[in-house]
């Protein structure tokens, strides 16, 4: 199986409420789009949404690094190449993460295909039981408890706060999200780097004393700031989980070496696709560190490529958060994955299963 071509195309779908952070608040979720075409026919698919303020990468920049450097690199080659390819790939440029994440995530595709079995299986993975959680995203508290609620009655039993803007309102949030989902739902912390470590050990200490048993904190603190990071962990009794301070292998070495956090955040558009997603899981499980799998606001084809890869790793990947296609008021891509509200349903057919992907808007070489 030879690559031939490689396309490039927009992809737009507008979320069913605004899904808003410390960092932005962003409406609809818009990715660029690649195909690799090969000579069998088959098609590989790999996106790359535009997250400039954690990744640093823009469309832009996703759609001239595929177009200059990944696509006279992949031209030709075969597909049973993969790891060879990957390596390549990687070693290609320096960061554009994203970029390379929906090249990785499009030969992945190619190469289970090419062994004409889904990708989870060709990486080990039995495919079972994948839940996840949904995101609440920060705003005013009356509407984060109907929120909250909404999502318990769609059947989500792990619900995940977007925090970070206004700590004493932060705190009121959070206390009312959990008064009214008690016993019907756990809750994840997410402030996106908003606080810094002495307000995020007051908030959280004061959350544990009051009563809020809080599953996760994710990224209180500035991403570069393991020091701040540990600092915290040292202080309070709820698990520290590191999402923006873990791009490759090497941060998450760093993370477990220096106690800053007990549980790793994986997203394929900050590893730079798969292959490094599989050894940042593989160095986890040698220290018994959990790891989370996680997406940026992406469409289905980059989620469900993690819910493949979290499928071929279940014991490092305890936790998903790979609810994007739920917030989506539509999902664009017909076949693979199938999306049930929390539960996440793998199929049997070939590499991610893709069929076919409404409304992609074509972009000219």
């Amino acid at each position: 199986m030879k690559i031939v071509d490689v396309k490039l195309g927009m992809l737009k779908v507008p979320l069913i409420t605004p899904f808003k952070t410390a960092l932005r608040t962003v409406e609809c979720v818009e990715d660029v789009v690649v195909i690799l075409e090969t000579d069998t026919g088959q098609l590989g698919y790999g996106n790359a949404p535009a997250t400039a303020a954690i990744t640093g990468d823009t469309h832009g920049s996703v759609v001239e690094a595929i177009r200059t450097i990944f696509t006279p690199l992949l031209l030709g080659r075969e597909v049973q190449h993969l790891n060879r390819i990957c390596g390549e790939v990687q070693a290609a440029l320096v960061n554009n993460y994203s970029a390379k994440a929906a090249i990785e995530i499009a030969l992945y595709d190619l190469f289970a295909q090419l062994h004409r079995a889904p990708l989870y299986r060709i990486l080990g993975g039995d495919g079972n039981g994948l839940t996840t959680d949904i995101t609440i995203s920060v705003d005013y508290i009356d509407k984060m408890v109907a929120d909250a609620k909404r999502a318990v009655e769609r059947g989500f039993e792990i619900l995940k706060l977007k925090v970070g803007k206004d700590i004493g309102l932060d705190m009121e949030r959070i206390k009312a999200v959990y008064a009214a989902v008690e016993g019907q739902a756990r809750l994840r912390l997410d402030a996106n780097q908003g606080w810094n470590p002495k307000q995020a050990v007051l908030a959280i200490k004061n959350l544990e004393e009051a009563g809020v048993v809080l599953e996760l904190v994710e990224q209180p603190v500035s991403a570069r700031d393991l020091d701040g990071m540990r600092y915290i962990a040292e202080r309070v009794q709820t698990p520290l989980m590191a999402d923006e301070s873990i791009f490759g292998p090497i941060d998450a070495f760093e993370v477990i070496r220096q106690r800053a956090a007990e549980i790793i955040n994986i997203k394929l558009m900050k590893t730079g696709g798969i292959s490094n997603a599989i050894k940042i899981a593989d160095i986890a499980s040698v220290y018994n560190v959990e790891c989370m799998m996680g997406c940026m606001l992406e469409t289905s084809i980059g989620v469900s490529a993690a819910a493949h890869v979290a499928a071929a790793k279940p014991c490092a990947v305890t936790k998903l958060d790979l609810d994007v296609p739920s917030l989506c008021q539509y999902d664009p891509v017909v076949g693979g994955v199938t999306y049930k509200d929390a539960d996440i349903i793998l199929s049997e057919t070939p590499g991610l299963g893709i069929e076919r992907i409404e409304g992609l808007r074509p972009l000219d070489n």
